[in-house]
């Protein structure tokens, strides 16, 4: 049965996650309002189509959010900044959002992650909130503000709960130097340890989550969801396999926790990685049965292809 027509606004479109929604909305021919500071940008990754508006300008702009957030029915709030620079705008961005969501009373898409829970494992969806780092506090602080937005009926929230992602257009620095060197035969970096279980997912696959929750419409509110993804045995071995999908002899790079803390004596970023450096130390995971419930059928692109289309969109986008 067709659904109700829908309109997107997404915010954080030319970032992972965002990126891999919106491509995810234009497949299937939904109507995308792109929220953009660098239009060029945003040209290069999606170029022409007819469903796509592009919009330029900042979501820290509360009065363009509220008209375009009007004609909205789906909110994607895929905005994210530098470590450093969470506690002067995730929050105060989060709140313009929910203002623009509420006058049509439209449903707020929200990737979450697991910073909330410190080093508890695993994460269910019930799990109580424990961080033990300041950004794990400011998590908790967003996801409250939606929970309670969604509560006093200002608006819906869908909150998809993610471990660490990868894929197209994914540029952090954890995951984009890893297919950059993969390609060049250079060595893969990665923190702390390369040697224990690590739970990615896999970003085209994410999205067709949000997008199958955002047609289901749950019926609570506020409804939050875990996707676990896939558990690679390392992230040795993971890097292997790009490498020898990229046709190049793998080689390991590995950054001590001990470089960070140092760094971080000069560089307010590095001083951030080293708070987070517990993610990279322990094998943290996420259960997803309640997903598994609702979406039977989750997606899931097998590990070969999608490490071949990461490369692929790597080889053809070096330089954004």
């Amino acid at each position: 049965m067709a659904h109700q027509p829908f309109r997107f606004l997404v915010l954080g479109g030319t970032g992972s996650m965002g990126y891999a929604f919106a491509q995810e909305l234009l497949q299937q021919r939904e109507q995308v309002t792109l929220l953009v500071r660098n239009r060029q940008k945003a040209e290069r990754l999606f170029g022409p189509h007819p469903s796509l508006q592009l919009v330029t300008g900042d979501a820290q702009d509360a009065a363009l959010l509220k008209e375009l957030g009007a004609a909205a029915t789906h909110i994607f709030h895929g905005i994210n900044y530098p470590y450093e620079q969470w506690e002067a705008h995730m929050e105060r961005v989060t709140r313009h959002v929910v203002e623009a969501a509420a006058q049509q009373n439209a449903t707020v898409l929200f990737p979450g992650n697991i910073y909330n829970f410190g080093l508890t494992t695993p994460i269910t969806e019930g799990t109580p909130f424990a961080p033990t780092t300041k950004k794990g506090a400011i998590r908790v602080r967003l996801e409250e503000i939606l929970q309670q937005a969604a509560e006093s009926q200002t608006c819906r929230v869908i909150t998809l709960r993610l471990p660490d992602f990868w894929g197209p257009n994914v540029m952090n620095e954890g995951i984009a130097p890893i297919f950059r060197a993969a390609l060049q035969g250079k060595p893969m970096p990665w923190l702390y340890r390369n040697d224990i279980p690590h739970q990615l997912v896999y970003t085209p696959d994410a999205a067709r989550v949000f997008y199958e929750l955002a047609k289901l419409q749950p019926a609570e509110p506020y409804a939050v969801y875990n996707f676990a993804g896939e558990v690679v045995p390392s992230v040795k071995a993971w890097q292997r396999q790009i490498a020898e999908a990229a046709g190049t002899a793998p080689k390991h790079k590995l950054y001590p926790g001990w470089l960070f803390k140092l760094m971080g004596l000069f560089s307010p970023g590095m001083r951030e990685i080293s708070e987070m450096g517990y993610l990279w130390q322990h094998t943290l995971l996420l259960h997803d049965d309640k997903l598994r419930r609702t979406l039977p059928n989750l997606p899931h692109t097998p590990m070969k292809q999608a490490i071949e289309e990461t490369l692929a969109w790597f080889r053809e986008n070096w330089h954004v």
